[in-house]
């Protein structure tokens, strides 16, 4: 049973969606605003990485190059690369969660630029 990755056209998210058949892609709707309007993506393969490459490859400190720790979209940004560079799949609700920390910021740097 295939996984297709999809991005709302309205939105801007991206999920993943199990299809059974062609008639499942009917029902498909954007899990954070509902909308009907989406767009299949064309999914990267995985690679197999050894635990070790892993390893190495987070210890690079050009991976840290531009990280602002006082800015949590950044940090939210730089979670989600490590957690793939890992392999790991922190799951949705991770994702959901650090999309609502972005949202969040990006609500409060809006409200103090109006308040200037």
């Amino acid at each position: 049973m295939p996984i297709y990755e999809y991005e709302c056209k309205t939105c801007g998210k991206r999920m993943s969606f199990l299809i059974f058949s062609q008639e499942s892609l009917k029902t498909l709707e954007c899990k954070k605003c509902k909308s009907k309007k989406l767009n299949r993506l064309l999914s990267r393969i995985a690679t197999p990485k050894s635990k070790e490459s892993r390893l190495e490859s987070l210890a690079d400190p050009s991976k840290l190059a531009g990280l602002d720790e006082k800015d949590p979209k950044n940090i939210a940004r730089w979670m989600k690369r490590m957690g793939k560079e890992m392999g790991e799949d922190a799951g949705e609700d991770f994702d959901d969660a650090v999309d609502h920390a972005m949202d969040e910021d990006a609500q409060e740097g809006e409200s103090s630029s109006e308040e200037l």
